[in-house]
């Protein structure tokens, strides 16, 4: 059988269809690893997406007259 060491305490503990609390070794170290994704301990990486006022302020520096001289 295939073991893994538990995400959440490290014990090392059997992967396979008979542990219902797989990849952890027990329902106690499931719960908790929910527990911290619910209180955004854990967090997945992702660039944070622009806000409306960072779009208009990025606008009007796009096209300030010093960049445009055509405009003048």
């Amino acid at each position: 059988m295939k073991k893994v060491n538990c995400p959440q305490c490290g014990k090392n503990t059997i992967y396979s269809l008979e542990n219902d609390s797989r990849p952890f070794c027990s329902e106690r170290c499931k719960l908790i690893d929910l527990g911290e994704w619910a209180e955004e301990s854990h967090r997945i990486p992702t660039e944070e997406m622009p806000t409306e006022e960072d779009f208009h302020k990025n606008s009007n520096e796009n096209f300030s007259e010093n960049s445009h001289p055509w405009l003048h």
